[in-house]
């Protein structure tokens, strides 16, 4: 009979050898973990499938390199896309903006008088002094740019002010007086009168006495044939008005005439005073279109 205690002793020494043959025959831990572990490539091929970069998957990231198991993604927010702001609504040109001023205007009017409340009163006549006050200052900026920007202040040319004018108007006659002495040598005036013609019998001295302060040749032409106490040595008229391009026979009118280029250039029909007479024959020989106004 065996003793107990080496009974105890071969009882453990069978029981530790299947153990050990267990460990032996048992891959290593670290070569199981190894080989459990996907290869870079493949990890690469699944992040790409998932639309994940592979560099951030495999490499990039700690947590992405982390093991954290089925239910875990390493996929990292994508940044969001900037909302693309409202279209701004054009802008409103300044005339589309004045006209809706004005239309607000009438309308506030027409209702302050078709409807006479308090109210629509004072809303109106607020909106108008506003208007008002907008206007002025309008004005008042328009007076500065004209005191600082000469080449377009009007008043520089033709003044208004009382000693401006009289300078402008003394230096207008002097230039006047000059140019009609000139006159006499080339240009002769047409007289057109009719005896039956109250406003001729007017004409004809105020008219004479132009011709003879600045030496002017005078050809007046009878209408209906009758005489003229102011100019005895008159013409009857046997198509001098037409030739002088008069379409009507209206009374006096006058025409003056280049006697170098033989072109006549109608003064004007009905009573004129002297200086007016004077003023039209230097403005049309003197000056040109758009330069004197």
């Amino acid at each position: 009979m065996i003793a107990k205690p080496v009974q105890l002793a071969i009882g453990i020494l069978l029981a530790a050898t299947p153990i050990c043959a267990m460990a032996q025959d048992a891959p290593d831990s670290a070569a199981i973990a190894a080989s459990s572990q996907p290869a870079p490539a493949a990890l690469a091929t699944g992040a790409a499938e998932r639309g994940i970069d592979p560099e951030e998957g495999v490499g990039g990231d700690l947590y992405c390199r982390r093991r954290l198991g089925t239910w875990f993604y390493c996929d990292k927010p994508k940044a969001r896309a900037q909302s693309a702001s409202p279209p701004q609504a054009p802008q409103q040109s300044a005339d589309a903006r004045l006209k809706a001023i004005g239309r607000q205007l009438d309308e506030l009017k027409a209702r302050a008088i078709l409807e006479p409340t308090t109210e629509n009163v004072i809303a109106y006549v607020r909106f108008q002094r506003e208007q008002l006050d907008r206007s002025s200052t309008f004005a008042d900026v328009w007076q500065r740019a004209l005191w600082q920007t000469p080449d377009i202040d009007y008043t520089l040319q033709r003044p208004v002010s009382t000693v401006g004018k009289r300078a402008w108007l003394d230096n207008r006659s002097a230039e006047r007086q000059a140019a009609m002495a000139r006159l006499s040598q080339r240009y002769g005036i047409f007289y057109f009168y009719a005896q039956s013609c109250a406003a001729c019998e007017i004409q004809s001295p105020i008219l004479k006495s132009v011709g003879d302060s600045n030496r002017l040749s005078i050809v007046a032409v009878s209408m209906d044939g009758g005489p003229n106490r102011t100019f005895p040595n008159y013409v009857v008229d046997s198509g001098q008005r037409v030739r002088m391009g008069l379409r009507d026979r209206a009374t006096p009118a006058l025409v003056l005439f280049d006697t170098v280029t033989r072109r006549p250039i109608p003064i004007g029909t009905g009573l004129m005073a002297a200086d007016e007479i004077i003023d039209r024959i230097f403005m049309l020989t003197n000056t040109k279109p758009g330069s004197d106004f």
